[in-house]
């Protein structure tokens, strides 16, 4: 397989599990390979350097300026770029694909590509709950393409027209549940804080369209989400996705992620919402809603 002007970069922080699958799925096609490391004090580094020298410390404040920066400070040789997490893998299809873009006149009708991400949890693929195929933008020339302002759920956005391409994006889920759980709670602060914070959105942002390209139309069903009553909508999310969506399809494996993500982490997002609205109201005003109980006189 020749080498495709791609620009590939990875972040990184502590993947010694999960890198080298990751720079193999890719070693053998990209132009280079760009790896963005946030100090790492496993083995990510030394695992990498078996496969480029090209590695970049920076410090790490969320997934959308760590991206933004990459782009915009890396000393990049090709115009088209494609950005990847460490737990995540190029099938061969893609690969084929892209080389099939490159090999064509794809590069001059388009300025960003759409290919489906497959998750992979426990060692099973997750097809169903509607949580196949979903698409997602990830390569783009980058000087027409950028990561939306978001804490979190960032996508990226193009200035000009995207294409679906065949093949998938596989992120491999191979941490432990108790990581996997204290991670999703970690991002369920950061989800939290997004939502309260809307009103003062910053910066260039997707879209929310039913009729427009499948990121698009996600952004709009999930503002949909957003609107419903807080707690009861993970109850019904799960339903959603595990009955109507027949997640029960995925087996065991899809039982518990389908619950853990479609539900669980639902739930706690809006306990976090919960607490975060309850601690931004005044003493007094608690205590007239009942949510705290006044002090004592002595």
């Amino acid at each position: 397989m020749s080498r495709l002007p791609i620009s590939v970069i990875i972040l990184t922080y502590n993947e010694e599990v999960n890198i080298g699958d990751c720079l193999r799925s890719v070693i053998d096609w990209a132009g280079e390979i760009f790896v963005v490391d946030s100090y790492s004090t496993d083995c990510t580094l030394e695992i990498t350097r078996r496969y480029t020298d090209k590695i970049v410390e920076h410090p790490f404040q969320n997934y959308a300026q760590q991206r933004n920066w990459a782009q915009a400070n890396l000393p990049l040789a090709h115009e088209w770029v494609l950005h990847l997490d460490a737990d995540e893998r190029i099938s061969p299809e893609l690969a084929q694909s892209l080389c099939a873009f490159f090999a064509g006149e794809g590069p001059q009708q388009c300025d960003g590509l759409l290919a489906t991400r497959r998750t992979v949890f426990m060692g099973r693929a997750i097809m169903h709950g509607g949580h196949y195929p979903t698409y997602h933008l990830r390569v783009f020339q980058h000087t027409k393409g950028r990561c939306e302002d978001r804490l979190y759920d960032q996508h990226f956005l193009v200035d000009g027209p995207t294409r679906r391409i065949n093949g998938d994006l596989i992120d491999t889920i191979t941490s432990d549940l108790s990581t996997w759980l204290s991670r999703h709670a970690r991002w369920a602060t950061l989800e939290a804080q997004e939502y309260l914070a809307d009103g003062d959105a910053h910066g260039q942002r997707v879209v929310a369209r039913l009729d427009g390209n499948p990121i698009e139309r996600r952004r709009w069903l999930r503002m949909s989400y957003g609107r419903a009553p807080l707690f009861l909508r993970a109850f019904g999310y799960f339903f959603y996705r595990y009955v109507l969506r027949l997640g029960f399809l995925d087996g065991t494996e899809g039982l518990i992620f389908h619950f853990l993500q479609g539900c669980w982490y639902r739930f706690y997002i809006d306990a976090k919402i919960y607490e975060m609205q309850k601690s931004a109201q005044p003493i007094e005003q608690q205590e007239l809603t009942g949510h705290v109980k006044p002090l004592q006189k002595q």
